[in-house]
């Protein structure tokens, strides 16, 4: 029996329904165990495949036994069996986030195909690894984006229903058609929000102290990383500072801009990786900021050759509308400063399940309203 057989809807109706509904469930448990590992990893440049599972305190390599999803988490109440720290309540929701999700596209594709609730599953993954990513890390992994584009565009292809049950090259066509919408379109946000929004004035009011360590920018009642401010060589900090002390040597009133490759200090050049500290006393001080990173922008072109180019507009304007939602609110409850970064990757990615359960639809009701 081919693999094309295995999934003939005929063969799955033999069984109950509901048996597979359970399946999904926990399916979606085991996969969300390995979806944790990626989450984990990735930002450190690990290998997802080896060690096996271990803890990050102790290093205890977690015997299978220990590593049941969902249950084994409860039943430690939250620590390591070995040394007793303390492991992320995260690990038991992504499981759960994960199972139950899984259990959401079986519920809602199930009749209509396997491959395709099961095609689902797989985007769905890749949307709660990258959000739970950016949320900590402010990144989504090339694996997740550049990957995710690969296997949109096969799947595509091997799963017309994807593109309403297009042939497999009409349906190729449109993955790349989203594909390229997807990255374009959210490019074009980012370059206009370079020129809208590219820098952020930082009023101090009075002179004050400004520090420049090794990794990060240190102002009055708050500390920016480099790595927020920075998204391309080009990007600088500039100041006026009527003191500028280096750890060898010291200026009065000097133009002072600072790139991830270079430190000018009026006409003179430096290396920054030679000035470890530097302070400056200062009232003004201009940053650059981006309205998006661009690693959003590999990932609207993921979801587009998945979902293709309708999903794309949907997803941009949905999570435009979530996140500024969610920022007005956290800035209102005063956990968000004002020109602050905030991930947008969840919201983008929170869009594109929305257009899997319930967005093509609304879309088609428009499109034929």
């Amino acid at each position: 029996m081919g693999i094309k057989a295995i999934f003939t809807p005929q063969y799955w109706a033999v069984v109950p329904f509901h048996f597979w509904s359970v399946a999904f469930f926990t399916l979606g448990s085991l996969m969300g165990s390995f979806l944790n590992v990626c989450i984990y990893r990735l930002p450190l440049g690990e290998s997802i495949a080896w060690p096996p599972s271990h803890c990050p305190h102790c290093k205890y390599s977690i015997p299978w036994y220990l590593n049941v999803p969902l249950v084994t988490w409860v039943w430690l109440q939250g620590k390591c069996a070995n040394c007793g720290a303390p492991i992320s309540v995260r690990y038991f929701l992504v499981e759960l986030l994960t199972g139950v999700t899984y259990l959401a596209c079986w519920l809602a594709f199930g009749h209509q195909s396997a491959w395709l609730a099961l095609t689902y599953c797989l985007l769905l993954s890749g949307l709660i690894v990258a959000s739970f990513i950016d949320i900590e890390h402010f990144i989504i992994p090339d694996e997740i984006t550049i990957g995710g584009i690969g296997a949109g565009l096969i799947c595509s292809f091997l799963v017309p229903a994807l593109h309403d049950g297009a042939s497999r090259w009409a349906a190729f066509g449109q993955s790349v058609l989203g594909a390229l919408a997807g990255g374009g379109l959210i490019y074009s946000v980012v370059r206009l929000g370079k020129l809208i929004f590219g820098r952020q004035k930082f009023r101090l009011g009075s002179p004050s102290k400004v520090i420049f360590n090794e990794t990060s920018m240190v102002l009055p009642g708050q500390e920016i990383e480099y790595g927020e401010m920075f998204y391309r060589k080009s990007d600088t900090i500039k100041l006026k500072a009527s003191v500028l002390e280096l750890c060898d040597r010291c200026y009065k009133d000097v133009w002072v801009r600072l790139s991830p490759s270079q430190l000018w200090i009026d006409d003179e050049v430096l290396n920054p990786d030679d000035v470890p500290f530097m302070e400056a006393t200062t009232e003004l001080v201009v940053v650059p900021r981006e309205a998006m990173g661009l690693g959003d922008v590999k990932f609207m072109a993921a979801i587009g050759a998945f979902l293709g180019w309708h999903a794309v507009i949907f997803s941009l304007g949905v999570s435009s509308m979530i996140g500024s939602v969610v920022g007005l609110t956290l800035i209102a409850l005063k956990l968000l400063g004002r020109g602050r970064p905030m991930q947008f990757g969840p919201y983008i990615a929170l869009a594109a399940a929305i257009w899997i359960f319930a967005g093509h639809r609304w879309w088609q009701h428009l499109w034929t309203w």
